[in-house]
């Protein structure tokens, strides 16, 4: 299982309806945070996300992307948390990483540690991996892939068993890759078990301009939530501050050929209802979504997008 929830989707500032950037991807047991503006913590209190958060990975350094993190170890700290929590930032942003960490907290009673990363570095998980790319937002800006390894070929049964291998730990072998004996003879896996399967692939971009690099990391992914601050009438605005127009992001995910595209960050001015910015995007690119705070999604695998 993938799931994503939206915990912060406003840009710049909290308004009545949306607080600032965050965003929970959780595989399995694995609970990934992306950014962590202010108030992250009570958005997680209510929406049900629970704190076993264990890895957060900031795009860049701006405030309504990195502020709620004070807060939200502070809480965990005072819920008795013992797991140590790992922090991940661009090259050269540590120290800024390091000055939230301990503002306003005397002790962080549980261990953290800062990793920086630069594009193309890879943090490995076990099945799946978290890549760094550019993106076009400053210096440092960072969007993050979280792309799973190759799942193995379906297994047949019904072959396996006309070939006389008897249920039980053989069938577990061959599909794993491995050959095994049944009566004198070898049964390879190639008879009974198909072609590898991808996983899957979910981008998160951060605030950016459209990026040649957002498309290459994007590409065939199963999700791509991408930023889209303005509408197409403040174009000139979004290049003035390194900003998506939600028209860019629907072109960003159509050349990358995502299956879905879900905007966030959206400015203050389109309110609770952004209609104008679902309605440009999807004119280029149909499978498109406005993200809502609490907004939870899961990411069917590849094959069951076309089943």
């Amino acid at each position: 299982m993938i799931r994503v929830v939206f915990l912060g989707t406003a840009a710049s500032r909290p308004t009545v309806g949306r607080n600032v950037s965050s965003v929970v991807i959780q595989r399995l047991g694995d609970f990934l945070m992306f950014d962590c503006g202010e108030g992250t913590q009570r958005q997680m209190l209510r929406f049900g996300t629970g704190f076993s958060v264990h890895h957060i990975f900031f795009t860049h350094m701006h405030a309504d992307h990195l502020l709620g993190l004070p807060g939200l170890l502070r809480t965990m700290g005072l819920q008795g948390r013992e797991e140590a929590m790992r922090l991940y930032c661009a090259r050269g942003e540590a120290a800024i990483v390091d000055q939230a960490v301990h503002l306003g907290v005397e002790r962080v009673p549980f261990q953290i540690s800062i990793h920086e990363l630069k594009p193309g570095e890879v943090v490995e998980r076990d099945g799946y991996d978290v890549v760094a790319f550019r993106t076009n937002h400053g210096r440092h800006s960072l969007g993050y892939a979280l792309v799973e390894h190759q799942r193995l070929g379906r297994f047949d049964p019904v072959r396996a068993r006309e070939l006389g291998v008897p249920e039980g730990p053989l069938f577990g072998r061959l599909h794993r890759g491995e050959p095994v004996e049944v009566d004198g003879r070898t049964i390879t896996p190639d008879l009974v078990v198909g072609d590898p399967r991808p996983g899957r692939r979910v981008v998160y971009t951060g605030d950016t301009r459209p990026a040649r690099t957002t498309v290459e990391q994007a590409a065939g992914a199963d999700l791509l939530i991408h930023e889209a601050t303005f509408a197409h009438d403040e174009r000139a605005r979004a290049r003035e501050t390194r900003h998506s127009t939600a028209r860019e992001a629907a072109r960003v995910a159509r050349e990358a050929g995502a299956r879905r595209l879900i905007l966030t960050h959206l400015s203050p001015r389109y309110g609770l209802e952004p209609d104008i910015l679902e309605r440009e995007a999807r004119a280029i690119f149909p499978a498109t979504e406005i993200a809502r705070d609490g907004m939870a999604i899961e990411v069917p695998y590849p094959d069951d997008h076309d089943s």
